[in-house]
């Protein structure tokens, strides 16, 4: 998502079509939406809060993966994901997880509605 953020940073890419590419069109690819990819009644309450004047630079130290290098290491970006909701609850606030085990569950797909 930050990555993809870039383009928006550079003016190569709107803001509405940073949403599309990051949420909408992922959710109808994998056959969750419109339960998953889309503010509205009925489906999921996730939502990311984003900044998009934060400045962060990446690196495996600070990303939350099981892993202890990044293609990207060093990277500096402009706006970060500050906060996540998931079913309207925060699991994500700042740097600092908050969800817990087994609070997700599983979605049964559509077929991908770009097939149909």
């Amino acid at each position: 998502m930050d990555l993809l953020y870039q383009g928006v940073v550079k003016g190569e890419i709107s803001l509405a079509r940073w949403v599309e590419i990051s949420s909408t069109t992922p959710a109808r690819m994998f056959g969750l939406y419109p339960r998953k990819g889309i503010i509205a009644p009925g489906a999921d309450a996730d939502i990311t809060v984003y900044d998009p004047t934060a400045r962060q630079t990446i690196s495996a130290r600070t990303h939350h993966m099981n892993v202890d290098y990044s293609a990207y290491e060093g990277w500096e970006l402009t706006g970060k994901v500050s906060t996540v909701l998931s079913h309207g609850r925060v699991v994500v606030d700042g740097d600092a997880f908050h969800g817990a085990a087994g609070h997700g569950r599983f979605l049964k797909r559509d077929l991908c509605q770009y097939l149909v």
